[in-house]
């Protein structure tokens, strides 16, 4: 056993097909895919509800004590235990964050933990599912570009799984990042210039050197494993969902796997018909998807010079982008922008309000908490989950951090700084 989890035979996954959601085209599921063929956009999978219901419940899911999120074992692609790769992710905490909440005039604000993941992050949700399925239909070389996290969660699952992994970043992505890449024993390819021309590089690497592309949504499965919050946070909130999501966007796919993760739940009668507002969150540097939503479109125009500090939001354009602004809109939700000056400013916020060091990513999100309750977009009295990302030591360290006190190795000298510690006021 791994974590509770059996090493051989069937998963039980009730995987029936890939779907194009704009083209309605069915395609095999049992090969490596990427688009759609018909029209260039993601393929979703799809599956046997019915057949999931039959073994999925409320009761045998909660008799799953330990796997992460391989407990959802029927509604993953997996057909085999051989090829799962597991290395604790999933099952993450959902705290209430009082101090911060009454800081932003909120009573029941939360935070969804996806920065206790193995690696930091929720990019290791989509890419322990990704691996897992791209290992079993046989891929021995997988690329994927990255603004950081995803890079790093590559390297670490494809290096559990005994694949090579190659990663193009950004040259400019948070040294942290390049170094889980490289520690786990993956090309890393820097490049001057954004995600989206990493992944120009990266679809040039699959198609020279046989790699397969583990891009985001451009393969179906790496969504799947980022679903899997959605059925979560359904669980941990008593098979009831809150009235507001916040999360912060880039690619999307967190929002994308959600949203289809609760028709799912649905489906096989775990959860009714209500569902949460969704917001998207994007730095006012990078907001194509801000945008598009403002402008009643459904597809989302490239931004150009794309700027934030939060690399994992600095993404100017996304294949999924009519999925995104499908699910805002149907949840009447909305997207926000928030100015630069408030990550870093958020950042802090959230660390000294109690809720830990955690991303720029996250301190977005955060950050467009009172903006939406300003805009009535939500209430303070509604129960809100912000999602926690990705931990504060995945980004840059903060430029404007207070000093430490310096204090020599002297007993005469200590009084000092007693005395300045004897100034500064209790933590509010």
């Amino acid at each position: 056993m791994d974590f509770g989890l059996p090493v051989g035979g069937g998963t039980s996954s009730a995987l029936s097909h890939l779907e194009g959601p704009l083209s309605g085209r069915s395609y095999a599921a049992d090969r490596l895919a990427g688009l759609d063929p018909e029209d260039g956009k993601p393929l979703l999978a799809r599956y046997d509800l019915p057949m999931a219901a039959r073994t999925l419940s409320a009761s045998s899911v909660a008799k799953r004590a330990s796997g992460g999120l391989w407990r959802w074992r029927e509604l993953l692609p997996v057909r085999s235990w051989e090829f799962v790769v597991h290395l604790g992710e999933g099952s993450t905490p959902l705290t209430p964050a009082k101090r911060l909440g009454s800081r932003l005039g909120f009573s029941n604000l939360l935070l969804k933990r996806e920065s206790t993941n193995p690696t930091g992050s929720f990019k290791a949700r989509g890419m322990a599912v990704a691996v897992s399925r791209a290992a079993e239909l046989g891929a021995g070389h997988l690329v994927a570009p990255s603004a950081g996290n995803a890079g790093g969660a590559l390297a670490a699952y494809a290096a559990a799984a005994g694949v090579r992994a190659t990663v193009v970043m950004p040259s400019d992505s948070p040294a942290v990042n390049q170094t889980e890449v490289l520690i786990a024993g993956a090309d890393l390819v820097l490049l001057d210039g954004l995600i989206s021309d990493c992944g120009r590089l990266a679809r040039l690497i699959a198609d020279r050197l046989g790699a397969f592309d583990l891009s985001t949504l451009k393969e179906p499965y790496r969504v799947e494993g980022k679903k899997t919050m959605g059925f979560e946070l359904a669980e941990q909130l008593g098979w009831r969902l809150p009235d507001a999501i916040v999360y912060p966007t880039g690619g999307g796919t967190g929002l994308i796997g959600m949203w289809k993760a609760f028709d799912e739940l649905q489906a096989i009668g775990l959860i009714g018909a209500e569902r949460p507002c969704m917001f998207s969150v994007q730095a006012e540097g990078c907001a194509p998807i801000v945008r598009a939503f403002a402008e009643g479109k459904r597809f989302a125009q490239p931004w150009d010079g794309a700027t934030t500090a939060a690399a994992g939001i600095r993404v100017p354009s996304a294949v999924g982008d009519f999925l995104i602004l499908d699910c805002l809109r149907a949840s009447k939700g909305a997207a926000v922008a928030v100015p630069e000056r408030d990550l870093t400013r958020m950042q802090g916020t959230l660390a000294a309000g109690g809720a830990g060091y955690l991303s720029l990513e996250t301190a977005a999100a955060v950050a467009a908490v009172p903006m939406l309750l300003e805009a009535r977009s939500i209430d303070r009295n509604d129960m809100v989950v912000v999602f926690d990302t990705g931990a504060g030591f995945k980004s840059e360290t903060p430029r404007d951090l207070a000093g430490a006190f310096r204090a020599p190795n002297d007993p005469e000298s200590w009084e000092e700084i007693l005395s300045k510690l004897a100034e500064k006021s209790e933590p509010g």
